[in-house]
């Protein structure tokens, strides 16, 4: 078994790594990675229905030496005939199966479902930042988890079943008609049927497969979206509201798993009458036969086990085939998700940035979230940064300093003009290159749900646990984790933080999150209001870490607070996209403008956000 687990890797990559769209294309896209074990499936399967073909052969044997040996003599007489018998019963019959399960139990079927995981995943992960923001993580990943096992299924089952009944039928029509080509026509008109029954009823049982899926995964999707937002939840007191906005979900599944287990009682209920019909036509005509003097025991003794063959396949077929076409449905909703093409790529000579000044300049950037359409954030945007200058983003929410800050990390990419670091224009270079080159704390500070040593070395995978305790003790975090235990009694470093790092607290976060950037050490550091979940003691001790951190750095600092960024070299303000003002701390108070007026409307270091929504 173990050399047979040892075939295929689960975390393999295809050579093309975009999975294609179409429902064929994307299963063989998976599927011809294991091409080898599956047409050795196909064999042994096929070797397994002839194998099972015989039996009824056998009895008609069986019957005719029964009927034409003397007592006493039969083994003397026919011993070879038992011995093939025995042979393909005993040996050859177990022996193709068992090893057709073990390439399909051991080769194929982990392998494959977590492959078709591992690849969705390593795509999707890829795709941008909108693609995330535009859906639900828990929609996205039930997508992949379901698309495996879905694709495993139906591709098994079609060799376990399809292929399985098609050698079968093809040995049952050669020998029924070596007995009496009469014996074919019931057949012939029950594929017929059966035919027109399969053609109409898959359709619908992947068409309601397929929204039965969709179901699925919107009603996952608002329960993991409860789960992540649980404090929001539990603080604003909307139990009530929640089990509503979850249980309209639940109900939108139940509609369609009522529709389509009407398509199966429909299937199921012409499925009887026509094996009913199938059985009572061949058993009619081998009686009448026999009654009539052309066909002996022996054949009549295998024609009438090969239709009750032909009826329990039948109903296992269509039980296969819904299943199979159930799971095409899942695999095509899967596939609509996951093989979208990844919108940002780096050009194929992109070449690593090189930062050894860490200028910046924002040459007549023009851009739009929602490109064709009205409301432009920012067009013709110039701005200079020189290599080692700490410069201050000013302005209200939606000004656009964070969408400044996007577009160098090449989260999105500019609709015209160019952003250049060095003179590098951060089209032209990796994207992985452009991000480990620039430092962030955002305020939205977001923990991995892993250890804390692995949140802090998360900045730079190499660092020593020596490096990792120094940065946290310049972030003023230390003395915390140092408290921390988990429920699984991990401490200090060692505890995991919480989904999103729930079990910290605001500040926690945010001082892991500087820990992380400080241990990064990037030439280029962003401090997106990088202190606004600290306390003041907490936030003045950190400042001078910050200080000491910015040296010999190119900064880029966002706050509301501008007390926090009044000390930089200098200072841009933003409205609407636009640069309204630029300059020092005093040159920007002297002048009386925009920024003296925010100055003034300043308590407590905080911006007036009643002045700001009544001008």
């Amino acid at each position: 078994m173990a050399w047979f687990d040892a075939r295929y890797s689960p975390v393999a990559l295809a050579k093309d790594t975009q999975p294609p769209m179409g429902v064929t294309k994307f299963t063989m896209y998976f599927v011809n990675q294991f091409r080898g074990a599956f047409l050795l499936r196909m064999v042994l399967v096929a070797i397994g229905s002839i194998a099972d073909a015989m039996m009824p052969v056998f009895v008609g044997v069986v019957v005719g030496l029964l009927a034409t040996t003397p007592p006493g003599q039969m083994f003397e007489l026919h011993w070879q005939t038992f011995v093939w018998m025995i042979l393909v019963i005993a040996v050859i019959r177990p022996i193709t199966f068992l090893l057709d399960t073990l390439v399909r139990n051991h080769s194929i079927v982990p392998n494959l479902v977590d492959i078709v995981r591992w690849q969705s995943h390593w795509h999707v992960i890829r795709q941008t930042w909108s693609y995330f923001q535009n859906d639900f993580a828990g929609r996205i990943a039930n997508k992949i988890m379901q698309a495996g096992e879905s694709i495993e299924t139906s591709v098994n089952m079609t060799i376990d079943a399809v292929w399985y009944a098609g050698i079968f039928v093809i040995v049952a029509v050669i020998v029924l008609a070596r007995l009496d080509w009469v014996l074919l026509v019931p057949i012939a008109v029950w594929l017929v049927l059966y035919g027109i029954l399969f053609t109409i009823v898959m359709p619908l049982i992947a068409k309601h497969s397929e929204d039965l899926s969709e179901a699925k995964s919107v009603m996952t999707g608002r329960v993991v979206d409860s789960y992540t937002n649980i404090h929001t939840l539990k603080t604003f007191s909307t139990d009530g509201h929640e089990d509503a906005y979850v249980a309209d979900s639940v109900n939108e599944h139940a509609v369609e798993f009522r529709k389509l287990m009407r398509v199966f009682t429909y299937m199921w209920s012409t499925l009887f009458l026509l094996n009913a019909g199938l059985v009572i036509s061949i058993a009619w005509i081998a009686l009448s036969s026999w009654n009539a003097g052309t066909l002996n025991a022996a054949a009549v003794a295998t024609a009438i086990p090969f239709a009750l063959q032909i009826m329990n396949m039948s109903g296992w077929i269509l039980d296969v085939g819904s299943n199979i076409f159930r799971q095409i449905g899942t695999t095509r909703d899967s596939m609509i998700t996951i093989a979208q093409p990844i919108t940002m790529l780096d050009k194929p000579e992109a070449k690593s940035l090189v930062v050894k000044e860490g200028g910046i300049a924002f040459d007549n950037v023009t851009f739009n979230y929602w490109r064709g359409k009205e409301g432009t954030v920012m067009e013709g945007f110039n701005l200079t940064i020189k290599p080692g200058e700490k410069v201050g983003l000013v302005g209200r929410s939606g000004a656009g300093k964070s969408t400044l800050v996007n577009l160098m990390l090449r989260l999105f990419d500019v609709e015209s003009g160019s952003i250049r670091i060095d003179g590098q224009d951060v089209r032209d270079v990796t994207q992985e290159s452009v991000r480990a080159a620039i430092g962030l704390v955002s305020q939205d500070t977001s923990l991995l749900h892993r250890s804390v040593r692995e949140n802090i070395k998360y900045g730079r995978q190499t660092a020593t646990d020596e490096e990792m305790i120094r940065a946290a003790e310049h972030a003023k975090v230390a003395d915390v984790i140092a408290g921390l235990m988990d429920p699984k009694e991990r401490r200090g470093y060692d505890a995991h933080v919480g989904e999103r790092g729930v079990k910290l607290s605001g500040g926690q976060r945010q001082r892991v999150a500087i820990a992380r950037v400080l241990l990064k050490n990037a030439p280029i550091l962003v401090l997106d209001e990088a202190t606004s979940a600290l306390d003041s003691e907490v936030e003045a001790a950190i400042q001078e870490q910050l200080v000491s951190l910015m040296q010999g750095k190119t900064v880029i600092a966002i706050a509301h607070r501008l007390s926090t960024i009044a000390a930089m070299d200098r200072l841009v303000v933003l409205e609407k996209g636009q640069i309204v003002e630029e300059g020092t701390h005093a040159e920007l108070l002297a002048g009386g403008g925009h920024y003296a007026q925010l100055w003034e409307r300043q308590s407590g270091g905080f911006l007036d956000m009643k002045a700001e929504a009544a001008e």
